[in-house]
């Protein structure tokens, strides 16, 4: 029984000394940056993509239109004529 005990108490050990403390480190500084928000760095990043996802929607509208306009069946091709 005492062998039993020994060996969980070694690796109990190395983990409230080792992996505990570093664990909690890296939780809190996670927390501590999402709490803070955007850098501004990010916040143009950000902007950048929802520029570049407007023009896309805008690309698409138009194909989208000249499809309907030159092959109005093409949205119906999907196998089933």
């Amino acid at each position: 029984m005492e062998e039993m005990i020994g060996l969980l108490l070694a690796p109990l050990i190395i983990f409230l000394l080792l992996v505990a403390p570093i664990w909690l480190i890296l939780h809190y500084r996670s927390k501590k940056q999402i709490s803070q928000g955007l850098t501004d760095e990010e916040y143009q990043q950000l902007s950048e993509l929802l520029h570049r996802a407007d023009k896309m929607a805008e690309r698409i509208d138009s194909l989208e239109r000249i499809l309907d306009a030159e092959s109005p069946q093409w949205r119906r091709k999907d196998g089933h004529q």
